[in-house]
């Protein structure tokens, strides 16, 4: 269920922007892109710093991924199944220990987002753009090129977030599975049963 948390909420990240930029055009079946050139590694390289901020938030939204259908869990619960005078006490505990879950996890995945990034992103706009281009996305993304270029990160975007989430599992899910402990058992504290309708894997 992580897995498919992380990408769906990666797919739902995608700037407005990207959601409206066309669909590219079949390519062409031609022979294997040679190698890039220093200048176009560079250029690529800028690209990608222009990006960080974008990319450190895409990192982002992939850790806050899981809290989105924990609070639409835990809500019900609270609500329905636990007194009026514990509720927002309660509410609060369990904000704080997401609070703590997300300060913990967004520096894990904001940091795979950016390192990865290179790999997937850069080699993608290495790819299908040529040096002019790039040049062009360096000095103004309001360019003719920029169309192809936002389709472009959108489907970079969906790569980087498969090896963000295949690279972050491991130090993600025992935080997620803590986390959604410390949840049944404040609910089961505050409402006997209550476990059983505690957000799982």
């Amino acid at each position: 269920m992580f897995k498919a948390i992380l990408i769906a909420a990666a797919l739902a990240a995608t700037t407005l922007a990207q959601a409206q930029a066309p669909k590219p055009a079949p390519a062409p079946t031609a022979a294997p892109p040679a190698a890039p050139s220093a200048a176009k590694k560079e250029l690529v390289a800028r690209v990608l710093q222009l990006q960080q901020a974008g990319l450190e938030n895409f990192g982002n939204n992939v850790a806050a991924a899981p809290l989105i259908q924990m609070r639409q869990q835990v809500a019900p619960v609270l609500q329905q199944r636990v007194p009026a005078d514990k509720r927002d006490a309660l509410a609060r505990e369990i904000e704080a220990d997401m609070r703590k879950y997300y300060d913990e996890a967004s520096p894990i995945t904001r940091e795979r987002a950016v390192a990865l990034a290179p790999s997937t992103v850069g080699v993608m706009l290495a790819e299908r753009f040529t040096e002019a281009e790039l040049k062009q996305i360096v000095a103004t993304l309001e360019s003719p090129v920029q169309r192809r270029f936002l389709t472009t990160m959108g489907e970079a975007q969906r790569s980087l977030s498969e090896q963000v989430v295949a690279e972050s599992r491991a130090a993600i899910e025992p935080k997620v599975r803590a986390l959604q402990e410390s949840v049944s058992k404040r609910l089961s504290a505050a409402v006997p049963g209550a476990a059983a309708s505690a957000p799982r894997n």
